[in-house]
């Protein structure tokens, strides 16, 4: 709820669901995903998170506000997880087969780590919004252990890809270069963007990706909505936790 550029921009609406709602319900669309968590803080602005999830019967676990990355362990490690699955609450079209083909590359290569895109210097190919990123139970355990640099801890996994050669990491590659294209929500454009796309589309939730891309290179004027909006890098951090570092 306290993001800078669109404060509360998980529960904001699209097509009558919070945006939240519509990032679990493609979550559990995913064959290889056996449980869906939501993540979020202890904060008190996070409670109609939490409200949410209890309403709808999902599950909720809070923790830390600025180490997301212990935020994130402590909510699998509650879980029991072996293969965690990290998707982002703003990205409302992320779809169930690109997670069932991450998990998939996982574990046919025996990775640590698996994605469909790495951010900002990296390049990608997959759409800003599909986002899927997956890890092995040891290697976040590994990372919540070793990772001592602000971004590391804010973002959750840099120090998975960082340094090459620290872990086996995988990544999987869209049919073509995609990786302008993009479909996240971090401002007001981004959610006009979406909402404008779902609204042609019939606000179907079980939409593909595939079928999304069709309808917008049909008619490209769409993309113009959120075109001057620049994705961040990996290591941008919140001004808080700069603020901390400096006290």
């Amino acid at each position: 709820m306290g993001s800078s550029r669109l404060p509360g921009k998980v529960m904001k609406d699209i097509c009558g669901y919070p945006m939240l709602d519509w990032v679990v319900y493609r979550a559990k669309q995913a064959s290889n995903i056996s449980t869906v968590i939501v993540a979020t803080t202890i904060d008190d602005s996070d409670d109609p998170i939490a409200d949410w999830c209890a309403e709808n019967r999902v599950a909720c676990f809070r923790g830390s506000v600025l180490d997301v990355l212990d935020r994130f362990y402590q909510a699998a490690s509650s879980a029991q997880a072996d293969i965690i699955v990290r998707l982002t609450a703003d990205c409302p079209l992320v779809d169930p087969m690109v997670m069932n083909d991450v998990i998939d590359l996982l574990l046919n290569e025996s990775a640590d780590f698996a994605a469909n895109r790495l951010p900002p210097p990296f390049h990608r190919t997959f759409p800003i919004g599909l986002d899927v990123e997956v890890v092995s139970f040891s290697a976040l355990e590994r990372a919540w252990r070793e990772a001592d640099q602000t971004f590391e801890r804010e973002h959750v996994l840099p120090y998975l890809y960082e340094q090459e050669g620290r872990f086996k990491v995988s990544i999987l590659n869209a049919p073509q270069d995609l990786g302008d294209l993009r479909w996240t929500v971090d401002t007001q454009q981004d959610l006009d963007f979406i909402r404008a796309v779902l609204a042609d589309l019939e606000c179907d939730r079980n939409l593909s990706w595939l079928s999304i891309l069709n309808h917008i290179k049909n008619k490209p004027e769409l993309m113009q909505i959120n075109a001057e909006i620049q994705h961040k890098s990996f290591k941008d951090v919140d001004y808080r936790m700069s603020n901390q570092e400096n006290d």
